[in-house]
């Protein structure tokens, strides 16, 4: 079931480069400080530490408090979406002793090597972020329930971050549903990415950054260990510009059928795709969405690609109307007939907007 159109839209730092000894630093061979890119642009770096235990992470920040992208080890590879003009990211190491290093570049960035133009952002590890909001949806109508816990008694639920066990890097987040009285209730969180409430502090107020924002993707990792106990999940992309709702939404309805359906914006109701889901038991499953919103104002559905398997949707719809504004991300468990509890793990969680 869809829960997304019934939820609300929910000091400034010096980062200096210095001169570090030769035992500890980050070494950045891309790009280049002062070098001209395109977005996304392609960093590179390694780290070494004066610390015995080694280097824990490394991440980039492509502005004061947004960390773009973390990586557990001391190697870095990554494609960061960034806006165009004088950009000033910082690549940063932290040791296991409780230290870090740092080293910010000045990069111009040209725009974007896609065909939107200028710029975008990226935002990694999301399961880890703050952010996320959770909702019990309850049938006939499937609104939020108002007076819904996590602890209630018409139906439980729990999500847990940092989790280090059923994890691929010690930092995945687990989502339960745990039960109820209620049958076929739907678990949804919500997080507010760009724009009101954003929980990444990107509320642009000037509305200069959201219309520029025109496709995106939603990379996703998740465990689940049997398929059968779940009814089905959902992945949802939505962008609120102009008075126009965005809502790219994605389910894989697992008791219902192993197949994918995206959601009808003018209908508020499913399509069948005929394209199969049938993630794995007891495994990791990654997941890519894929979607736009194209020059004359439309939804494009473009594609999904699971454990490695892509099929293009290239399905077209019409948004509807809102007062909101922002760029947000949703996650859905469904529960099914007999109400069984279970958990999915997520990892990796990467959204990308450009």
């Amino acid at each position: 079931m869809l829960g997304m159109k019934f939820g609300k839209l929910y000091a400034l730092v010096c980062l200096c480069a210095f001169a570090l000894p030769a035992i500890a630093g980050v070494n950045v061979s891309g790009p280049g400080n002062g070098a001209t890119v395109s977005s996304p642009v392609h960093f590179a770096a390694t780290a070494s530490s004066a610390c015995s235990k080694g280097v824990a992470a490394m991440g980039i920040y492509t502005a004061p408090f947004v960390l773009a992208y973390k990586v557990n080890g001391s190697t870095l590879s990554a494609n960061i979406a960034m806006s165009s003009g004088t950009q000033y990211p910082v690549v940063q190491e932290w040791d296991n002793c409780g230290s870090s290093t740092k080293v910010q570049l000045k990069v111009n960035v040209s725009g974007s090597s896609g065909s939107t133009g200028s710029g975008g952002k990226t935002f990694s590890n999301l399961q880890k972020s703050g952010g996320w909001t959770g909702y019990a949806l309850l049938p006939p109508g499937f609104g939020i329930c108002g007076g819904c816990t996590p602890t209630g008694s018409n139906v439980k639920w729990s999500w847990t971050q940092g989790v280090s066990s059923t994890s691929m890097d010690g930092i995945s987040t687990k989502s339960s549903y745990n039960g109820g009285t209620t049958q076929w209730a739907d678990i949804l969180w919500n997080n507010h990415l760009i724009g009101d409430f954003s929980s990444q502090g990107l509320p642009d107020f000037g509305k200069t950054l959201i219309p520029t924002l025109h496709n995106f993707t939603y990379d996703v990792y998740f465990w689940i260990g049997n398929t059968s106990d779940s009814q089905a999940l959902e992945f949802d992309i939505n962008q609120f510009v102009g008075g126009k709702s965005y809502i790219w939404g994605h389910e894989c309805r697992l008791d219902g059928g192993h197949e994918w359906d995206t959601w009808s914006n003018p209908g508020q109701h499913w399509v069948a795709s005929g394209i199969p889901c049938n993630p794995k038991s007891n495994a990791w499953n990654h997941l890519t969405i894929s979607v736009a919103r194209t020059s004359d104002g439309h939804l494009l559905f473009k594609s999904i690609t699971l454990n490695g398997s892509t099929a293009n949707l290239n399905r077209y719809d019409t948004p509807t109307s809102t007062n909101w504004y922002g760029v947000t991300v949703n996650y859905q468990i469904d529960s099914d007939y007999y109400k069984t509890p279970y958990s999915v793990y997520l990892d990796k969680f990467t959204f990308s907007a450009w």
